[in-house]
């Protein structure tokens, strides 16, 4: 089965205006929408984050960042931006005093992350970044550090913490209703032909490239969330089937993520085929998700009944309720921090493989 990322959102306008099940509910003294710049207009930022800022009800599009000038006209004709709202690189920090903009969402290559989430902090805007966070932990601990000093708030894009069924997973990591979680398998896994984009910064090492910091990503989380617990230690291995394409950044990478109680998980990000299956086996039965890490069509269940959780668009109630924690100061459910935890794994991870698989620690 042919299957592409973009092929996930075609069917998304059913969803758009869903909200999660026991998600934020917008105060009723306040009730701002917030502006925000998108920060770098790749395929996330125009095929997803744009379309999903048309139908927020507590956030909207205001101002955009692009380093390529034929977008600037596009995106103003097409969302009605001003000019005044229309940044580049070099001028970025000009946008502190632009009161249309409350919010910067980072969408750019990874290594490019730390800079613009502290340069956005230094201008006074509150700050979503995408995943990765960073490149590293210590760059994570730098942008929260910067983001406390200015006294504006910073959460990670993982939409999947606004998804239903995703929210159970974690429930169920919890309450434990199948006794002690036991072993965990996370694939995230997207066949992908570099052929096709060879020049793309996802395979340059130096922006932080790679599967396992793209796809990856989502297995860590996975693992973590399913758990409830954090891993001790590592041991990783890589693989790489066309090496012609693949030259600074591994084609697959697998790792296991020891628990404190014993317990394992066996997570791999790859591009050389396409599967996301999450499965979680406990002392008495065992669930899982199948996709886990879409855009949507996540589904899931135990071995004898489906889960049933209504369908929601995932970017839509991510920065909707994001929007709701900045504007009423209230707890997100995406702290910084959560962010940092998946970069210390990774750390981990990428040692293992320096160190040809050696177990680890944390």
């Amino acid at each position: 089965m042919n299957i592409d990322r973009r092929g996930f959102i075609k069917s998304s306008s059913v969803l758009l205006g869903a909200t999660v099940a026991g998600g934020l509910c917008a105060s009723t003294e306040s009730s701002k929408k917030l502006g925000v710049a998108l920060v770098g207009l790749g395929y996330y930022s125009t095929d997803l984050l744009a379309p999903a800022l048309q139908h927020t009800q507590q956030c909207y599009l205001s101002a955009i960042v692009t380093g390529t000038k034929a977008k600037e006209s596009q995106w103003a004709s097409q969302y009605g931006i001003k000019n005044s709202n229309i940044y580049n690189y070099d001028n970025f920090d000009d946008i502190k005093n632009n009161a249309d903009i409350d919010i910067v969402y980072v969408v750019l290559p990874n290594s490019m992350h730390k800079e613009f989430t502290i340069r956005a902090a230094q201008a006074g805007k509150h700050v979503i970044c995408e995943k990765p966070m960073a490149l590293n932990a210590i760059e994570c601990e730098e942008m929260i550090l910067a983001c406390k000093k200015n006294n504006v708030r910073l959460t990670i894009g993982y939409r999947l913490h606004f998804e239903p069924y995703t929210q159970h997973i974690m429930s169920l990591g919890k309450s434990l209703p199948f006794g002690d979680i036991k072993y965990i398998q996370a694939a995230a896994e997207f066949r992908t032909q570099p052929e096709d984009f060879p020049n793309s910064w996802r395979l340059k090492k130096s922006m932080g490239g790679g599967w396992m910091m793209d796809m990856g990503i989502y297995a860590i989380q996975a693992a973590r969330y399913s758990k409830q617990m954090e891993p001790v230690a590592v041991t990783a291995q890589t693989a790489n089937s066309r090496p012609q394409y693949f030259k600074e950044v591994t084609e697959t990478t697998t790792a296991q993520l020891y628990f404190p109680d014993g317990s394992l998980a066996q997570i791999t990000g790859t591009a050389a085929t396409f599967v996301g299956n999450l499965t979680v086996a406990a002392a008495d039965g065992q669930y899982y998700l199948s996709p886990f890490w879409t855009y949507e069509g996540i589904r899931g269940g135990t071995l004898s009944k489906p889960f049933d959780f209504p369908l929601v668009h995932q970017q839509v109630t991510q920065l909707d309720e994001m929007a709701i924690s900045i504007r009423d100061n209230l707890p997100m459910r995406v702290e910084a921090e959560e962010g940092l935890k998946d970069m210390r794994v990774m750390d981990a991870i990428f040692r293992s493989i320096a160190l040809g698989g050696k177990k680890v620690i944390i």
